[in-house]
């Protein structure tokens, strides 16, 4: 049997609602096969999606890693990129996530970028907080770090909501 997940028990659905209950068209699509990634499927899935200088994009781990791709290969400009618990360092031995993961940042996102806002945790394990310094010190922005949020995932949080997410969504809104 194929294994399946989705974000049922995770903050996208809660983000979401609250976005939507704002006004705010939300969309969050569940990319194919996140657990194992791979690029050209996530773009394919991706650019079914309008993306417009009004455009706040919100990715979380891998799908961090997919969006920098991204919009270093389009040169699309953004309102704003927010990375919650980015990652871009793979496992050794795994040639799938060396595909993704290993790429350049273009450095020129953050001109294209309103703002770029990345969040971590004090409990992130030590990859998550190495991909996190190489985004950062590649585009700059602002990072927030909150206590006991792990990798911001259920398990790690222990609660669908993430208040704080939708507080950097709202900040300067444009909508």
């Amino acid at each position: 049997m194929p294994e399946t997940r989705s974000y049922d028990k995770h903050w996208i659905p809660w983000a979401k609602k609250e976005l939507t209950a704002r006004g705010i068209k939300t969309d969050a699509p569940f990319m194919p096969t996140p657990w194992e990634p791979d690029y050209e499927k996530f773009k394919k899935k991706f650019e079914k999606y309008e993306v417009t200088e009004n455009t706040i994009l919100v990715g979380h781990s891998c799908g961090c890693a997919f969006l920098v791709r991204w919009l270093g290969e389009t040169k699309r400009a953004i309102f704003k990129l927010i990375l919650v618990a980015p990652w871009k360092i793979p496992d050794k031995d795994d040639a799938f996530r060396k595909a993704f993961y290993k790429y350049p940042i273009d450095e020129t996102i953050k001109s294209r970028a309103g703002e770029i806002i990345m969040f971590t945790a004090d409990d992130e394990e030590d990859e998550g907080k190495e991909s996190l310094k190489i985004f950062h010190q590649a585009l700059g922005g602002e990072t927030i770090e909150l206590k006991g949020h792990g990798h911001y995932t259920m398990g790690d949080m222990e609660t669908d909501k993430f208040p704080e997410l939708l507080e950097a969504v709202l900040k300067q809104e444009i909508f």
